[in-house]
């Protein structure tokens, strides 16, 4: 079946080391699957839903030991500790390796290994890559078939290269005592133990896509980002896109599926991707942005009709729920999704009704559906040259400082608001509010390799192009002094994304400030929606005041870098603090 040396020397190599009762090779076809799903069934790994409300939709319910990412078990082992910086838990390669083998060791007796081959990324695309997981996990096949193009395509686009992504995954005895999740940057390996869970055990998705991508797009010269890609369409039938970065809890999923209010019509959105994107010049200079995955992995608190019906519809069939709650007529239910059935069992198999104290679902329970079944797929997701990008944006979650919308002076400045961005805390997160965590381009989690020279890289891709896109913030979180918010969000961010294209056309009122060109009070659309004249004041005010602490913020959390940080990033600062007036040093 295979024709790669170093793809079946690993393997074997893999095998002796883990002995797997029998090895399957995954071919990504619907025989493959139904087969694995049939036996998933019978050992209680899945449950089946309601065939007829939900077609081929299946339950899985996980350890509750293991139920979301291990930011302080997911460690760099770069060969250098200064290479994987201040951010990053960092380990020793070889020290790392020896403690995992060990780990490995016989840790598939009584199993199946599985070879999984996947590409990220449109077939025939230069910017696509190719990994293998091997996993003992068929959950893991499953929803690595649908979030990736997995199975013999990713092997034809091989062939007889070397040049792919190492991943090795054995959920071991799922003992949160014994859970590592390591990336080699240098030889591009993911070694991931004790975990069943997405963010762990898709070693596609964090681990690939984004810090071992990372370092390959620094390397290589392109960009691999925690990013959205977005298409608007006019009513003139043109379309621009645009790449955006938030973190958790900032709306990221709902702007990239969002639904235009009913005072645009002949808009359209389209999709393109929800959570990752990839991007490198195109011949014309500019950036063009694909989505290296196939499907969506979401959080299904929250997701409703009213919230985004769009990846509602997107899970209606072929898709997999985890950790829900799931009724007496075997059907999911999450918080959010519609009023409480009146008996159901909880994501920890207890019975629930809505007296019950906890949560029916996890509040990060997920959902693994096929992104061309959303509404708004973009018919450009499979396109191999991807997307050009006229705009990104970078956002955060903050009650005062930031203003709705500002657009950064040029792509150095543009490269320092990303650096820089942050998100307040919530009190049901963290029992504090408006602690600003620093998350610098919603990749603090994510980014493989050192952040300052991250930022680096950043900065010399400006130099390669007169046509890089221009950078925006937004902050739909902004609120009154009574504490209420002052922009309604959800679809009415169409609004801003107008103003956005038009400064990208060279058109769009602005005025100067010292964070950027924030639009004039009667810049924005406002027709149909109840924000009155106070509210879009306070809503594109820039205080100093707030802005001194900011600058003081930013500067505090700089030092944390010391010697990496580029000199460009120093002279950012100071720039912002001199156009503020106030003594400030990074």
């Amino acid at each position: 079946m295979v024709n790669n040396k170093a793809l079946e020397s690993w393997v074997n190599e893999v095998a002796e080391l883990t002995t797997p009762d029998s090895i399957h090779w995954c071919d990504g076809s619907d025989a493959e699957n139904t087969s694995l799903v049939k036996q998933m069934l019978a050992d209680g790994t899945l449950e089946e839903l309601d065939q007829e409300k939900w077609p081929n939709c299946y339950y899985h319910r996980s350890d509750p030991s293991d139920v979301a990412r291990v930011e302080h078990l997911t460690f760099i082992c770069s060969e250098k500790e200064e290479d994987a910086g201040p951010t990053n838990h960092w380990a020793a390669p070889a020290e790392m390796k020896a403690k995992m083998t060990e780990l490995y060791r016989g840790c598939m007796k009584g199993r199946t290994m599985y070879v999984v081959p996947y590409l990220m990324g449109p077939v025939g695309s230069p910017t696509s890559k190719v990994g293998i997981e091997i996993t003992d996990s068929p959950y893991v096949v499953a929803n690595m078939r649908i979030m990736t193009r997995m199975g013999n395509v990713a092997l034809e686009t091989l062939g007889e290269s070397d040049e792919f992504c190492r991943g090795l995954h054995s959920i071991g005895e799922l003992d949160p005592e014994r859970r590592f999740i390591s990336h080699f940057p240098e030889t591009r390996e993911i070694w991931s133990f004790g975990s069943g869970y997405g963010g762990n055990a898709l070693l596609g998705k964090k681990c690939f896509a984004l810090r071992i991508a990372s370092t390959m797009a620094r390397d290589e010269g392109w960009l691999a980002e925690h990013m959205l890609i977005l298409g608007l369409e006019s009513p003139q039938g043109e379309t621009k896109y645009v790449a955006a970065a938030f973190p958790s809890a900032c709306g990221k999923t709902n702007l990239a599926m969002l639904v235009p209010p009913q005072e645009y019509k002949g808009w359209k959105i389209w999709t393109v991707g929800d959570d990752i994107a990839w991007m490198r010049f195109g011949e014309d200079g500019r950036l063009y942005a694909i989505n290296p995955e196939n499907g969506f992995f979401g959080v299904a608190p929250g997701t409703g009709e009213d919230t985004n019906p769009s990846a509602l519809a997107s899970l209606r069939k072929n898709s997999i729920f985890t950790n829900t709650a799931i009724t007496e007529d075997k059907q999911p239910w999450w918080e959010g999704l519609s009023e409480p059935p009146a008996k159901a069992t909880d994501w920890r198999g207890n019975p629930w009704t809505p007296a019950t104290e906890t949560p029916a679902a996890h509040p990060n329970s997920r959902f693994t559906a096929p992104a061309k079944q959303c509404p708004s797929a973009s018919p450009e997701m499979d396109n191999p040259k991807g997307v050009p990008i006229s705009a990104i944006i970078f956002g955060g979650r903050r009650a005062r400082t930031a203003p709705l919308v500002y657009e950064a002076f040029d792509w150095n400045h543009g490269v320092f608001v990303g650096a820089s961005m942050g998100s307040e805390t919530t009190a049901a997160a963290t029992g504090a509010v408006g602690v600003v965590r620093r998350d610098p381009f919603a990749m603090l989690p994510f980014c493989g390799y050192n952040m300052a020279d991250y930022w680096g890289h950043w900065l010399s891709l400006g130099t390669k192009s007169d046509k890089m896109p221009k950078v925006f913030h937004v902050n739909w979180f902004k609120k009154s002094d009574e504490g209420k918010f002052l922009w309604p969000g959800f679809g009415q961010n169409m609004r801003v994304l107008e103003w956005i294209l038009d400064r990208c056309e060279g058109k769009g009122e602005a005025a100067e400030t010292a964070i950027g060109h924030v639009p004039t009070e009667d810049a924005l659309n406002i027709d149909g929606i109840d924000v009155d004249a106070d509210a879009m004041h306070q809503l594109l005010t820039v205080d100093a005041g707030d802005w001194k602490t900011e600058c003081e913020g930013i500067a505090e959390y700089f030092q944390k870098f010391g010697d990496r940080l580029p000199e460009e990033m120093k002279r950012q600062h100071a720039a912002l603090a001199e156009r503020l007036g106030i003594k400030v040093t990074a």
